[in-house]
């Protein structure tokens, strides 16, 4: 079984015309791998299907993945796709090597003052900002997906793997084994057990939990099991950051900065930020009073107005319904313990 597992890893390695160096990352579908062009030496990165047969589904998601990219070719926040390739019975895409880690990997190796991560919020707001005016859903925002290099100052989004075109969807309820997405960040309703459609402010929720984490350097919600975690985005209120000791340097999180996370993780998206420009201003407005020593809690999205029209999907004159249901589904998710004989 060894020798078949060397032999399958020397037959990804092996590409014309491209030259592989390492494998960068793994997914469940797919191999991710730095590289460069035998023809020129021109550095770039490799995601290669991960089974040696894909389905016509993985197939078509890869297609979709690559049409997109290409489609926000003009974005400076969103990596360049160079091409789609056919490696025997995969496919291949070549993506842009701009020299850029992930934040999660980036937050591991060293400390960042509030300051830095207010720079970095403030863009990668804007990216995404510029990924929803050319209606794109990322649907798996999270600090995986998005590359910065400390050198350059250059912030990337990747990975459009499940990004769609911009519509209201409705989720179905699926096993939690398959989901889209990151579970850990993933929105209420994209867990497919809400009645609610999706659309671009399921990324500001996601953005939230990526903040809470970069900021606290935790998941506001942690558990090993799947249905807990759906339970928690569906029900349990986040602790705030401000609430929880980020780190040595960084030994209480700004009250501003966490009431901005904490509106990014409303339950509904109605009570979210309904724009980027909104929850860039905010951002913005923060680090100009953290830089005067001046950052004390301000009235939050003063300019936050979307720019689409949204039917709100929030229901009025039932919040005592609506509690009755959460204590019940509290109370089927947790019971309490047996009592002992």
């Amino acid at each position: 079984m060894i020798s078949v597992l060397i032999d399958n890893l020397k037959k990804m390695l092996t590409i014309p015309n491209y030259q592989i160096l390492n494998k960068i990352y793994e997914s469940a579908n797919s191999l991710i791998y730095s590289g460069f062009i035998k023809r020129d030496h021109k550095p770039l990165i490799l995601k290669i299907l991960k089974q040696d047969y894909p389905t016509p589904e993985e197939l078509t998601h890869c297609r979709q993945e690559y049409d997109i990219i290409r489609s926000l070719a003009n974005l400076d926040g969103v990596i360049n796709a160079y091409g789609l390739e056919k490696h025997q019975n995969r496919l291949v895409m070549c993506l842009e090597d701009f020299g850029g880690e992930s934040l999660d990997i980036l937050t591991q190796k060293r400390e960042f003052r509030v300051e830095e991560l207010l720079t970095l919020a403030i863009s990668i707001t804007d990216k995404l900002g510029q990924i929803h005016q050319n209606n794109i859903i990322h649907k798996d925002i999270n600090p995986t997906n998005i590359l910065f290099n400390p050198t350059t100052g250059v912030l990337k989004i990747i990975d459009f793997g499940i990004a769609t075109r911009l519509s209201r969807q409705n989720p179905t309820p699926k096993n939690p084994n398959v989901l889209e997405g990151t579970l850990p960040y993933l929105s209420p309703e994209q867990t497919g057990r809400m009645n609610r459609v999706l659309d671009y402010r399921t990324d500001f929720y996601s953005l939230g939990i990526t903040f809470y984490e970069l900021f606290t350097h935790r998941l506001p919600f942690e558990s090993p099991y799947a249905m807990e975690l759906i339970h928690c985005h569906l029900a349990k209120q986040p602790v705030p950051p401000s609430q929880l000791q980020a780190s040595s340097k960084n030994s209480a999180i700004p009250q501003a900065i966490s009431d901005i996370i904490i509106k990014l993780l409303s339950k509904t998206a109605e009570e979210r930020y309904q724009s980027a420009y909104g929850l860039k201003a905010d951002l913005q407005e923060c680090k100009a009073r953290l830089a005067r020593s001046q950052l004390e809690p301000f009235t939050l999205a003063q300019q936050d107005i979307s720019d689409r029209f949204q039917i709100p999907q929030k229901l009025y004159g039932r919040k005592r319904d609506i509690e009755t249901l959460l204590v019940a589904f509290e109370r089927v998710a947790n019971p309490p313990p047996s009592p002992l004989y």
